[in-house]
This record gives C-alpha cells, structure tokens and sequence, in this order.
C-alpha cells in the first residue's frame, strides 16, 4: 500500500531511539499517523507541528501504521516565532484537530481551512484580524464534525435582523428582541460572526470581540464535540485563551 498527499504536521510523539510517530492532517487521506525513521532531510529532518509538508506513506497492509517520507513545503511557525499569541493560535489548530478528527476520514474542507489559516495567520500581526478568522475555523471544524452553529436566522422569530445571541442549547442565533427576558442564560454573539458582517473583528474593541467568540465556540467545543468523544479539550486552546485574556486585560 502506499499514496502521496500533501499535510499539516499535527503531532510528533519519539518512539524509540531515533523514530517519531508523525501525525498529518492530510487533504484527500484525512487524520493520519505514521513512523518516521531517522533524521535526515528525507525523513523529515527537524519536523514540527504545524509544518506544511508532502507525505509519502507505504505500508505492506492498509491497516497498519506504515512508514512516512517527508518532504518540508513551508514552515507558518517560523515566520511568527516572535508573537506567542499566532503561535498559540497555531498550536491550537493543530491540537485541536489531532484530539476531534477520526483516524483515516477525509475532510478536504477542513484541511483547506487550516492550510489558509496557517497562510492568513503569518500575514496578519493583529489578533483582532486573525483571532475572528481563528473563531471562524472553530466554527468551520464544529459544522465539520456534525455541530454546527445555526447562525442566519433567529430561533424564536425567524428574523434575520439584530442577531446579537446564541443558544447554548441548540447552536441557534437569537435577536435582541427575542434574547431580552433571557440573556443571562445565552452565548454572546461577536458582531463578526454576524452573517453579511466582514471576517475580521470590529476596529475598537477587536479583542472583546474575539475573545466573545473564544467563549462561544469553547462553549460547543467542550459541551459537544469533546464531550461526545468523551475527551478532554486540548489544553493548547486554553493556553490560546489565556494569551488572548492577558492581552486584553494586561
């Protein structure tokens, strides 16, 4: 068995003296570990997570862990090893991936996202820009795995109007009419996420915007996603959260 397909390096785990266990977000092949034997340049040489590479995977059975060669085609967290809060962005795509996806299930779609992430976080320094653009992909990786946000039209009138909550029970936008006698008990809704609004956070307070949409998207992420699969969320998208708050709050 073999195939070739391009990836986002999602964890590497030693195994042994000199091997790794490497696992990609691959576009047509999905979740997929394999062991990576060595050092040298064809062998991944110093692979990282969130690196962009092209896989070569061979195995003598489809079922079994089978073997990785690792060509590098870009590297996003070099370009922002000086900013901890793209690189904790970064770690927590990849986290968050690695804990939620199936092994060996396709999703082009989401493998897509994260490849333009990866692209928009290294072009964009201002967490107000690529920390909407991060609430989208966590949104974008629900809908993916079966939870998706409901975010047209408002649950109780339909209106599609002054959308300003969400539900935390059924993932639907509520208007401000409507969410009134019960706000306390409803997920804040970011102007951003709006539908018809622009992707990136409203100029004077980006960061209460994103982190509203942290609170959101956590919110389905822990009591949904992750509570299905019984696991924890990863603690690299707290360690997001916590950035996000002291830059805010500093």
């Amino acid at each position: 068995m073999e195939w070739q397909d391009d990836g986002v390096v999602l964890s590497v785990r030693h195994h042994g003296e000199s091997a790794r266990i490497v696992a990609l977000l691959t576009e047509h092949h999905g979740r997929h570990a394999g062991l990576l034997r060595g050092s040298g340049a064809a062998r991944g040489g110093s692979i990282q997570v969130g690196q962009i590479v092209r896989a070569d995977w061979r195995a003598r059975l489809s079922e079994q862990l089978g073997y990785f060669t690792l060509e590098s085609l870009g590297h996003p967290a070099a370009l922002i090893l000086d900013d901890p809060a793209r690189l904790a962005a970064l770690s927590s795509v990849c986290a968050l991936v690695d804990a939620a996806l199936p092994e060996r299930e396709p999703h082009p779609a989401l493998f897509n996202a994260t490849h333009s992430l990866f692209t928009l976080l290294s072009e964009m320094p201002e967490p107000g820009d690529w920390g909407a653009l991060y609430v989208r992909w966590e949104i974008g990786l629900l809908a993916e795995m079966g939870y998706g946000i409901d975010l047209e039209s408002c649950a109780a009138t339909g209106s599609t109007g002054n959308l300003t909550h969400v539900s935390p029970r059924t993932g639907r936008a509520v208007s401000a009419e409507a969410a009134a006698p019960y706000a306390e008990r409803l997920l804040g809704l970011p102007a951003f996420l709006v539908p018809g609004r622009s992707g990136v956070a409203a100029p004077n307070h980006p960061l209460v915007e994103v982190e509203n949409g942290l609170a959101l998207t956590g919110h389905f992420l822990e009591n949904r996603l992750f509570a299905q699969l019984h696991k924890a969320v990863p603690q690299a998208r707290y360690r997001l959260l916590e950035v996000i708050h002291r830059a805010l709050h500093p």
